[in-house]
């Protein structure tokens, strides 16, 4: 096989493979799911990130799952990023399935490392004494959410389908 023909069959198994990732539909749903769910989650990116919402900002946050929670920082790095870049990347509709699929793993992660030993029901009443201590209610409704986005894509006014011509 001569060079150039490795190359372009490279660029097009991967342009293919570019252009499922990013297929979606002109519907609602998509639309929908991607927006609520980057608005719910973009407030504790912010809280993460940049300290708003009574949040620690970045290194406090890193310094809390780091040494309080013992993730690894490559972890709780990727936490930040995913909540704050991935929310307003599924806001923008762009690389959806993908964000969509990182927000599963997300949720996945906080539920297992924290909240399944608490049960399902979030303390809605205040009653548990030790705060970040709640059921994981909250996180399998992102995680339905996030299906949604990861089945149908971004749907209406999102950019992948801009990018999907």
């Amino acid at each position: 096989m001569l060079p150039g023909n490795f190359a372009e069959n490279f660029i097009q198994k991967n342009f293919a493979m570019f252009q499922q990732l990013i297929q979606t539909n002109n519907e609602w749903p998509g639309l929908i799911a991607r927006v609520v769910l980057g608005l719910v989650i973009l407030p504790h990116g912010a809280q993460h990130l940049l300290g708003w919402f009574g949040g620690f900002g970045y290194t406090g946050t890193m310094q809390y799952f780091t040494e309080t929670r013992h993730l690894p920082w490559i972890i709780s790095f990727l936490v930040i990023m995913i909540e704050f870049f991935g929310s307003l990347g599924l806001i923008a509709g762009i690389g959806s399935r993908l964000l969509a699929f990182a927000m599963i793993v997300l949720m996945l992660g906080i539920i297992f490392s924290t909240h399944w030993q608490h049960g399902f029901f979030m303390d809605w009443y205040g009653q548990n004494p030790e705060p970040y201590y709640e059921g994981y209610e909250y996180h399998l409704l992102a995680i339905g959410l996030a299906l949604v986005v990861l089945v149908t894509g971004g749907g209406k006014w999102s950019a992948d389908s801009l990018l999907n011509g």
